[in-house]
């Protein structure tokens, strides 16, 4: 059985994005860029909502293979190699190694946490929201950015109510703090 892990860099006033919608923390550097790499090679299934997969587009592009950087074409190639399962009223198709999915959020990640192996990745809010609410996420994964975006889309969406227990801290570079923690299961 998988374990469902919700991880997304965040300000340290909670916002995964600024009040126009533009992911307004820092880019990572190397350092802290091959820690996500190592992240996505871990991760059996990507579970990704639509904007968060239309902005993840960017990884499939041929460019990334001449990127600069070798930490940039690692990514790209994790990205590629990891399964994507999307969420989507309003896509018509998706990308390579992607399928699209119209149907019950809930049921489809219950029926992939029962047959997968690894980690299962969550990405987006809104998809985030879905599963917490559900009690499918297992792990939540706060990459704590040491800057105050004032405002925009929240790591936690509004009226969720969660009790959770710290699973550890890490101090990672450019100053990020993983923070961990696991729901309590009453």
């Amino acid at each position: 059985m998988a374990t469902i892990v919700y991880a997304m860099l965040t300000s340290l006033d909670g916002y995964i994005a600024g009040p126009g919608g533009d992911i307004d923390l820092p880019i990572p550097e190397e350092e802290l860029h091959q820690h996500f790499n190592d992240e996505m090679r871990r991760t059996s299934i990507a579970l990704c909502g639509r904007q968060m997969y239309e902005a993840m587009r960017f990884w499939d592009s041929p460019d990334r293979e001449i990127a600069a950087e070798d930490v940039e074409r690692d990514f790209a190639h994790a990205w590629r190699e990891t399964p994507k399962i999307v969420f989507s009223t309003t896509l018509r198709e998706v990308g390579p190694n992607a399928r699209l999915v119209k149907g019950d959020v809930e049921a489809v990640a219950r029926s992939l946490k029962a047959e997968t192996d690894g980690e299962i990745s969550v990405s987006g809010a809104e998809l985030a929201r879905h599963l917490a609410r559900a009690g499918l996420i297992d792990e939540y994964r706060l990459y704590v950015h040491p800057v105050v975006l004032g405002g925009g889309k929240p790591y936690f969406q509004s009226g969720l109510l969660l009790a959770l227990k710290p699973l550890g801290t890490q101090g990672l570079a450019q100053g990020v703090t993983l923070l961990r923690y696991a729901p309590v299961v009453s």
